[in-house]
């Protein structure tokens, strides 16, 4: 009997295991970008996969995100440095403007 469940416990460890290693669907994170967006053709691209807040902030930490609702002042800047997104209902950004 205590064979038996050992047998069992060894089994189940290591299929707990193999599912820890499992790597595939992981999508690639970007690397940070410095500075204000210059490359709009990159930052399409990002916001075209609906990135997260929490992504966008990885991404471009140094440009200040402005989710719905949020107060901030209207000034334009002409920098791209403060982006006013638009989120869909799972609060990924699905569109926006530099302001």
């Amino acid at each position: 009997m205590f064979r038996m469940s050992a047998a069992i416990l060894a089994v189940a460890l290591a299929g707990a295991s193999l599912t820890g290693c499992h790597t595939g669907n992981v999508a690639a994170q970007p690397k940070p970008v410095a500075g204000v967006v210059t490359d709009m053709k990159a930052f399409d691209a990002f916001i075209a996969t609906h990135p997260t807040v929490e992504q966008f902030k990885t991404t471009y930490p140094d440009v200040t995100l402005v989710p719905p609702g949020t107060m901030a002042t209207r000034e334009m800047r002409h920098d791209n440095s403060r982006y006013f997104a638009q989120l869909d209902a799972d609060g990924r950004i699905v569109g926006g403007k530099f302001m």
